[in-house]
C-alpha cells in the first residue's frame, strides 16, 4: 500500500525524495521484520541457563 502511494505520487509530481523516502521506510520496516524473526526465535531473548 504505501509502494502504491509513493509510486502515485512520484509520478504526479516527479519528486525523487519521495521515491527515496519509500526505500527509507522498506529498509525500516524490513529491519523491523528481522528484529521480530529474531526475537521468535530465541536469538536476543536472554534466557539462559538458571541452573548454577
Amino acid at each position: 500500500m504505501i509502494k502504491d502511494i509513493a509510486w502515485n505520487v512520484f509520478k504526479s509530481t516527479g519528486n525523487v525524495d519521495t521515491f527515496l523516502e519509500f526505500k527509507q521506510i522498506k529498509n525500516i520496516e524490513k529491519n523491523i521484520a528481522n528484529l521480530q524473526r529474531m526475537d521468535t526465535n530465541g536469538s536476543y531473548k536472554n534466557e539462559g541457563n538458571s541452573n548454577s
